[in-house]
């Protein structure tokens, strides 16, 4: 008797329950749009001097192919631009007319010619007390001459403004203003100039000032003035927990924080990672299967809105720094060029090169 129970009431059970599995399925993972790299250079950062496009390519080719003649990055970042000297337009040994020499229309389109975006990047750490006395002189002036540059070029800006303790908030207003008096925003990303970008801390606890103001004026889904902002390295490369809680904080804001810091959509920011950092290289830049990118891949991809935004997962990845960040520990230039980790990273997320337009809610 008990085993026709048994199967009189897997009968009835059968009945009243689909065969098909009625479990919903898990959300696609939102593809990465930018991964990119700042570029430093061979002398630190500085650009302070004109390099051959063959002697330049002895260095950085990994960045425009990661072995099979596809780039391992869409976007490439030359850092850093002194703000002062940019406002006034200096010529010096290493600058013309407010730009590194280095900086050249040549290295550009050495990697626009590849389907690789270019920007500049207008300060860093370095150049913090310039950029204070740049935007106290005349932050009109500097967002002019930022958008004239960007034109002249055919790159898109950054900006860098590294300012912990009480930011010039309302110069740095005028100076994006300035810069979209020429440059308005675009949606499709096909002017290369109206690119503009800013940097923020890690997380939501450094930089607050102006990470609180690029959060709620300037990179809000429904009014969008910049494009979206970077989450840039810590003081060393962050675990995999780390990581991934200081992006959390960009989503969720500080709603403890007097006055708060709002949520930041997903879809507007980047997170970054050192490549070069020590005396030995880091799986970031030559092994794909133990890096941070592939380890944090389906948080990137999957991060979801609390309180702003539409759809889920990050933009991208940015990656600290191409060639020779510093006078201290190794770079990526051969024999430490980054084909296996960056560009083992791009072929596993299918990146777009080039950069297609990016996600606006």
């Amino acid at each position: 008797m008990r085993h026709r129970f048994v199967a009189v009431l897997g009968l009835l059970i059968g009945l009243l329950v689909p065969t098909t599995a009625t479990t919903p399925q898990a959300a696609a993972a939102t593809p990465l749009q930018v991964y990119g790299a700042w570029h430093c250079g061979d002398d630190f950062c500085t650009w302070g001097r004109v390099r051959s496009v063959a002697e330049f390519d002895s260095m950085n080719h990994w960045l425009i192919d990661r072995g099979d003649g596809r780039p391992s990055v869409n976007l490439v970042v030359l850092s850093f631009v002194e703000p002062l000297k940019l406002l006034h337009r200096t010529n010096d040994a290493t600058t013309v007319n407010g730009i590194p020499r280095g900086m050249t229309p040549e290295i550009v389109q050495y990697f626009t010619s590849h389907g690789i975006r270019v920007m500049l990047s207008i300060g860093g750490i370095t150049y913090t007390d310039e950029w204070d006395a740049a935007l106290a002189e005349n932050p009109t002036q500097l967002g002019l001459n930022a958008a004239a540059v960007a034109d002249e070029l055919g790159v898109g800006i950054e900006i860098d403004y590294e300012q912990n303790t009480d930011p010039d908030l309302a110069g740095l207003q005028s100076f994006i203003d300035a810069y979209r008096s020429q440059h308005p925003y675009d949606a499709t990303g096909s002017d290369p100039a109206a690119r503009l970008t800013i940097d923020t801390a890690p997380g939501d606890r450094w930089l607050i000032d102006i990470n609180r103001k690029a959060t709620a004026d300037w990179l809000r889904t429904d009014a969008p003035v910049l494009d979206y902002a970077n989450a840039m390295v810590p003081a060393r490369q962050p675990s995999l927990s780390s990581a991934t809680a200081n992006w959390q904080e960009h989503v969720d804001g500080k709603p403890q924080y007097a006055p708060p810091v709002p949520p930041l959509a997903p879809a507007k920011f980047t997170g970054g990672l050192y490549i070069a950092y020590g005396r030995s290289p880091l799986p970031e830049c030559t092994d794909f299967a133990s890096s941070l990118q592939k380890a944090t891949g389906p948080f990137v991809q999957n991060l979801a809105p609390n309180g702003a935004g539409a759809t889920a997962g990050m933009l991208g990845y940015m990656f600290w720094a191409a060639e020779k960040p510093s006078d201290r520990g190794l770079g990526t230039q051969p024999p430490d060029s980054c084909e296996g980790g960056v560009g083992a990273g791009a072929t596993a997320y299918s990146v777009p090169v080039p950069m297609p337009p990016l996600r606006q809610s």
